[in-house]
């Protein structure tokens, strides 16, 4: 009973992290400047938007954030700061998995640093946002609670 309620909070922190990674990836595409975040969209094209935004994410980055959901669920890791790296990576992982990859020459054409910075900063978000739901208790389901006491 304890993995299912685990699988679920699994779940939840993915969606809620693929969430906040394409919120931060719209915000960087779209607003590029940061002077006026509005610029003239309603909430609701905003909304369709970031929505986008998380069905692009979620699509690229479920099978390398299942493995570090797997890895850290294993080793039972709590660290903050490997979430983060495990986030950046997964983020990057992401942006080369679409660049144009020349077998010929071993390098990426059309690389463009700023996407690649914008995806590895998602990426560490949405690791962030990852811990504070379900990284802080990665493997304690599988600790036996303590004997209370008679």
């Amino acid at each position: 009973m304890a993995l299912l309620g685990r699988i679920i909070v699994i779940f939840v922190a993915f969606c809620a992290a693929c969430f906040a990674a394409g919120a931060i990836i719209v915000m960087a595409v779209i607003f590029p400047e940061w002077s006026d975040v509005r610029l003239g969209l309603d909430d609701g094209t905003f909304a369709i938007i970031t929505t986008i935004g998380f069905v692009f994410v979620s699509g690229f980055a479920l099978l390398p954030a299942l493995v570090a959901a797997v890895i850290t669920e294993g080793f039972s890791i709590r660290s903050v700061l490997f979430y983060a790296v495990c986030g950046a990576v997964v983020g990057a992982v992401c942006y080369l998995g679409m660049a144009n990859f020349d077998a010929a020459t071993m390098s990426f054409n059309g690389l463009i640093r700023r996407e690649l910075e914008v995806m590895s900063g998602a990426g560490v978000i949405a690791g962030l946002v990852y811990w504070m739901i379900a990284g802080r208790n990665a493997g304690r389901w599988r600790e036996t609670p303590p004997s209370q006491p008679r």
